[in-house]
């Protein structure tokens, strides 16, 4: 008497729905991942419970070492002091009242260097905006 085993085990395994939870995962990482701002600055602002509604077009930030970054169109770039005024009017032009600045400085920075900034933006009749920390 021939007796034949009705249930067969199968060995093998179905990867497709382990390939959609990979696929998943991968579009989750990197949707997420460019919502993280790799060129931030350390900076330790000042305190203040004032707060402005302007919406600044460009932001310069400046080091506890005395070192200048300009926001370029969300790319942080090292520039020197000199060229924060030909880049700023190479961008924006001068006397347009309406080009809001925000000014992001350690709370170690020297006033002298905060107002060499606010003076540019004087002379080129911007409105500058100075970032504080919330008390």
């Amino acid at each position: 008497m021939a007796l034949k085993k009705r249930n067969k085990v199968n060995a093998a395994f179905s990867m497709s729905s382990m390939t959609d939870i990979v696929f998943l995962l991968l579009i989750f990482f990197m949707v997420t991942s460019t919502l993280i701002a790799p060129n931030a600055l350390k900076l330790l602002l000042p305190q203040s419970s004032n707060q402005t509604s302007a919406k600044p077009i460009t932001t310069i930030s400046i080091t506890k070492d005395i070192k200048y970054y300009i926001n370029d169109d969300n790319k942080l770039n090292r520039v020197a002091f000199n060229e924060i005024e030909p880049f700023l009017r190479n961008k924006f032009g001068t006397g347009n009242d309406d080009i809001f600045i925000s000014l992001h400085a350690d709370q170690s920075v020297p006033v002298n260097e905060v107002v060499k900034i606010m003076n540019i933006a004087r002379r080129n009749k911007y409105k500058m905006i100075l970032a504080t920390a919330p008390e």
